[in-house]
């Protein structure tokens, strides 16, 4: 059997296009997930001194905040004034990337069915998690 230079060289050619075009491995990129991230949600009577007074200060508003003490991060999201009572918050996704930390929260309304008062609230969360290369936080 008798391969001509000509063929060789094309079937190389090929071959080589076609690694580069696929690559040998995925990479990842700066804004792809490494790792959903553990958390706890906690109460007022477990949030620092500092991390309080912020919230009370910026409740009447929406605000995001992050705030790190050591290897621990407290991060409080606040929806603002709301018309009545019965709000909840839910944490959609936290997680990690190469370059922040991304957390996706969404304010729920009271239900039908639920008895709420006129008055009304500052709906917020606090979470605590690890502090992470004190990377920046992303809110979304």
């Amino acid at each position: 059997m008798h391969i001509s230079i000509k063929n060789l060289l094309y079937a190389v050619a090929i071959t080589t296009l076609a690694l580069v075009l696929t690559g040998c491995e995925a990479q990842e990129t700066a804004g792809d997930k490494l790792r959903d991230l553990d958390f706890t949600v906690i109460g007022e009577s477990e949030q620092p001194d500092a991390l309080k007074s912020n919230i009370a200060e910026k409740s009447g508003s929406a605000f995001q905040i992050s705030y790190t003490i050591g290897e621990e991060l407290y991060i409080a999201v606040g929806y603002g004034e709301q018309p009545s009572g019965g709000y909840s918050i839910t944490v959609n996704e936290f997680y990690e990337t190469a370059d922040a930390i991304f957390i996706d929260t969404t304010l729920i309304g009271p239900g039908s069915a639920q008895n709420v008062t006129g008055t009304p609230t500052t709906p917020y969360i606090v979470i605590k998690t690890e502090n992470i290369d004190d990377k920046p936080m992303k809110f979304q």
